[in-house]
């Protein structure tokens, strides 16, 4: 039966407001900081956390329902993937501001106009377009001048009765290895202690942990100046609840064997949890998901998680028939991800598993070197663990697509 409504999940996307769960730690931290902000401190916080964990889904719930709604924020969020000039973040910002001014028809925004001039125009063709053109020069000036500019503007909105800018730089993967943005930011945050003038702003950058340290490397004192907030997997209540939210909306049940299966082989990570949950979606055709259904669904989203989430060439190796039984065992064995060489070599034997048995360490290296999995000191003489729960969740994953099909082989065979 063809359905005549829309997918509620969004995978590859940040989760609409009204699929937004858990994460009510994070969501009270950044409630003390934005009203900290609002009072004129300024605040820089680090959202971090792997990728697919559902940062920039946070970052837009937190801007939406937090900042402008409880707060009377002004909020900006910026995508900057690949963006590594401090002069093109710093023009994507007051571009950003002019956008949103104008596309919500607010009134502050003739108050930015007025502040930047000539310089900011807007384009109507396909809908509506702000640009901001300042030449080279006034730009540079700007970069220098970010902190002035920033008070004046920040006044002008305060005139609106709006009470700061909540500023989201969002994928900053470029501008982490810029020495450049490392000195700026410090240098910004410095000027305001220094100023005697309060600056009502929250400023949000959002990453992977490594971007964070590889910021501090370049710039020491930025340690201490950026409040770091990691967001971790979902709980399995809280999982089993976006699920449970997700079919609603669309009128759709979920057999409990069904809802059991999807949270588990999500993993607590949302851009899993969307993958699968949309696939079972293409597969219903009662408005009903039973277990059939969520196991297809799980089988068929190990493919859409390895071509989106894995290097190829991890991919690969992680595709090598010669490897599947070590993958299943793995994916499977009772731990997070943490694994111990001993036992997954005691458990091939035990299987009658010889020729698993004999590659194992040659598999082992072949992973590390991928940056699969990594050694951990802390567990002793030849304990592993994942890099990354992304790993773990496809090789999981994988070994239910592998089981399904050795399963159908051996009925085809019958």
């Amino acid at each position: 039966m063809p359905k005549d409504r829309e997918s509620p999940f969004t995978p590859g996307q940040p989760a609409p407001q009204n699929l937004f769960v858990g994460r009510i730690e994070q969501i009270r931290h950044f409630e003390k900081k934005i009203a900290r902000a609002g009072h004129g401190r300024l605040e820089v916080v680090f959202l971090g956390g792997e990728r697919g964990i559902g940062k920039t889904s946070l970052a837009k719930f937190v801007r939406y329902v937090v900042a402008e709604r409880d707060h009377q924020m002004v909020g900006l969020h910026l995508l900057l993937a690949g963006v590594t000039s401090l002069r093109e973040t710093v023009r994507r910002t007051f571009e950003g501001l002019a956008t949103e001014g104008i596309a919500t028809q607010a009134p502050w925004y003739q108050r930015i106009k007025d502040f930047f001039g000539e310089y900011v125009k807007r384009v109507d063709l396909f809908g509506v377009e702000v640009q901001f053109r300042p030449p080279e020069d006034h730009l540079q000036g700007l970069v220098h001048n970010f902190l002035p500019a920033m008070h004046n503007l920040t006044q002008r909105l305060q005139e609106e009765e709006r009470k700061g800018i909540f500023l989201i730089l969002d994928d900053i993967n470029g501008l982490a290895g810029s020495v450049d943005f490392a000195n700026w930011l410090k240098s910004f945050v410095d000027e305001v202690a220094i100023s005697q003038k309060s600056l009502p702003m929250c400023l949000v950058l959002v990453g992977l942990e490594e971007h964070r340290q590889t910021l501090i490397r370049l710039q020491p004192s930025l340690a201490r100046i950026i409040d770091p907030l990691e967001i971790h997997a979902w709980s399995d209540d809280e999982t089993r609840k976006f699920y449970q939210k997700a079919f609603s909306e669309v009128e759709i049940d979920i057999e409990d064997k069904a809802l059991e299966t999807m949270a588990y082989f999500a993993g607590g990570l949302p851009a899993v949890a969307h993958i699968i949950g949309d696939v079972a979606f293409d597969l219903d055709e009662d408005y009903y998901i039973d277990a059939t259904e969520a196991n297809k669904a799980v089988v068929i989203a190990a493919d859409q998680v390895g071509r989106k989430y894995l290097e190829p060439q991890v991919l690969s190796e992680l595709h090598s028939k010669r490897y599947r039984k070590i993958l299943r065992w793995l994916a499977q064995a009772p731990y997070e991800s943490r694994f111990r060489r001993r036992e997954v070599l005691q458990h091939l034997k035990a299987k009658g598993m010889r020729q698993e048995a004999q590659v194992l360490d040659n598999f082992l290296r072949r992973i590390e070197r991928l940056g699969v999995i990594k050694r951990d000191p802390e567990g002793g003489r030849g304990t592993y663990r994942f890099t990354k729960d992304i790993y773990r969740l496809y090789l999981l994953l994988e070994a239910a697509r592998a089981k399904a099909e050795e399963e159908e082989m051996e009925i085809e065979v019958l």
